[in-house]
């Protein structure tokens, strides 16, 4: 959708990545999360599964609190149990892109946003719980930004962009640079 929005024509496809394997090897070898976030987009960008014939996109996100990290919620109770851990805390979205031409990442780029989440009472956890039911499960901080998710924060230090998994203005640049949009 971000891309959509932004005018930049794309194909989209389900590289079939193992991120779960991906993110267990990553933290046994101790790598920071910025260069999780960037094995993860890095891996879906050069996949087997996708036709390497084009410049290929790969994106992904972390979410980091101190040295925990989450995942999508699998359910309400996990997003209950992600708010309450939030609550009154700062954590870091990272976000990474790249580019890969023929199976090589030819470019990329890391942006963290620090989000600054206001003291959660219960009971706004469960309103605001009830009032966006599953679409949180479809984010890895259990909220959407764009809608009721911004009444979580207090401030936020970063892109917007990158709030939303992909840091969009460096991306565009580089396509810029490359004749992929115009200047």
């Amino acid at each position: 959708m971000v891309l959509e929005n932004a005018g930049v024509p794309f194909d989209w496809c389900d590289a079939g990545v193992d991120e779960d394997k991906i993110k267990r090897e990553s933290l046994s070898e101790g790598v920071t999360p910025d260069k999780l976030a960037l094995s993860l987009a890095c891996a879906k960008a050069v996949s087997p599964n996708i036709s390497q014939d084009r410049l290929v996109l790969g994106c992904d996100q972390v979410l980091a609190l101190e040295d925990r990290l989450f995942d999508k919620p699998a359910d309400l109770n996990a997003a209950r149990d992600h708010l309450r851990a939030f609550s009154g805390q700062v954590h870091q979205l990272i976000s990474a892109v790249c580019l890969a031409e023929q199976g090589t990442v030819t470019w990329s780029h890391v942006s963290i946003a620090n989000m600054h989440v206001r003291q959660l009472s219960d009971e706004f956890i469960e309103t605001y719980l009830n009032a966006e039911g599953d679409r949180v499960l479809t984010s890895v901080g259990a909220y959407l930004l764009e809608g009721r998710g911004a009444q979580l924060f207090e401030q936020i230090d970063g892109d917007y962009f990158t709030v939303l998994g992909l840091p969009l203005l460096p991306l565009l640049e580089e396509l810029r640079k490359r004749g992929i949009l115009p200047a």
